[in-house]
């Protein structure tokens, strides 16, 4: 676990599995891919085995040692609902956040319909703990498929990384969703987001009532105009209390 973030949407990261396989366009330029392997056969390095998928078991209970309430992104080094992550595994994963429940723990996913169905055999027809938020990560209009098993599952809070955004998104139904967070791609071969695509999505989550929180513009200088971009959202970044827990 990671005591501090550079991710402005969070405090903390917890890792209990890393590594990925990349799934639609939106992982092209994967940062964690693109960390992970620099490491890959240096012995002893955590990251030894590069970003070949990796249950780290002694990291379950990490957040339990933590006695600071904190936001802790999850798996920001993989994605938990991976199909090669057992089930009985992401039960351990479950079963650490919700005795953890001092904290606020932030799970996003692409696999969004094997997000669905676990949170559906876990809580039921309820609505899970509101201090676990589950997110799906959308990158222009053919994935928002994502957003309707979001929606669909019984999360305690449901959040969109619509990052990084490579193209428009189109209309979205916002019903259900509590928080929107719209980005742009950064790295070395960042792909271009359009000012339009971000404010169409803004406009939407202002008409909806959504929280929308504006992350960075993107590029080589990924921070560049993000001043321009908060002022003109109208939406300042507020952790707590604006989601009411349900």
């Amino acid at each position: 676990m990671a005591e501090t973030s550079t991710i402005e949407w969070t405090d903390a990261t917890w890792n209990p599995v890393t590594g990925c396989t990349k799934i639609s366009a939106g992982c092209d330029h994967c940062y964690a891919e693109r960390f992970s392997e620099r490491f890959r056969g240096v012995p002893g390095h955590p990251f030894e085995t590069g970003f070949d998928l990796t249950l780290r078991p002694a990291r379950l209970q990490q957040p339990l040692l933590w006695r600071q309430p904190k936001m802790i992104f999850v798996n920001s080094m993989s994605d938990l609902f991976h199909k090669e992550v057992p089930v009985s595994f992401i039960d351990s994963v479950f079963d650490t956040m919700e005795r953890a429940d001092w904290h606020t723990f932030q799970v996003l996913t692409k696999r969004s319909s094997l997000m669905r169905a676990y949170l559906r055999r876990r809580y039921g027809s309820g609505r899970g703990p509101a201090h676990i938020w589950c997110g799906v990560s959308v990158e222009d209009g053919t994935k928002l498929s994502r957003v309707r098993h979001l929606r669909e599952a019984p999360a305690g809070i449901r959040f969109l990384s619509i990052e990084p955004l490579i193209g428009p998104v189109g209309p979205v139904d916002l019903l259900g969703i509590d928080w929107v967070i719209v980005g742009g791609e950064s790295g070395p071969r960042a792909r271009p987001m359009a000012p339009e695509w971000v404010r169409d999505v803004r406009d939407q989550c202002r008409a909806a009532g959504v929280a929308f929180f504006f992350k960075q513009w993107g590029g080589h200088r990924p921070k560049a105009g993000d001043a321009f971009w908060m002022a003109e959202s109208g939406q300042s970044f507020q952790r707590l209390p604006w989601i009411e827990p349900r």
